[in-house]
């Protein structure tokens, strides 16, 4: 599983998170997205790495700025923290 951090600048409200997270949910098989505009960042957690390329594009195209994206992996954990 993999975790990514992206830098977005441009987001004001609520509102403006439910458009970024709408544009990567649309374009991309994520497990959870979520933005905070107060944060200036969006967390997107999938089982497949994403084309960082296409994820800039993604971004670009709703008007938001996109700046860093780091990318690390996330253990998979059962009921409770314990490993499957």
């Amino acid at each position: 599983m993999w975790k990514y951090t992206v830098e977005i600048g441009g987001m004001m409200c609520g509102m403006c998170e439910s458009h970024i997270n709408d544009a990567i949910r649309k374009e991309f098989p994520v497990k959870k997205v979520s933005s905070s505009h107060t944060k200036n960042r969006a967390v997107i957690q999938t089982e497949e790495e994403l084309d960082e390329d296409k994820l800039r594009r993604v971004i670009d195209e709703t008007g938001y700025h996109l700046g860093k994206i780091t990318k690390e992996t996330v253990e998979k954990r059962g009921l409770f923290g314990r490993k499957k």
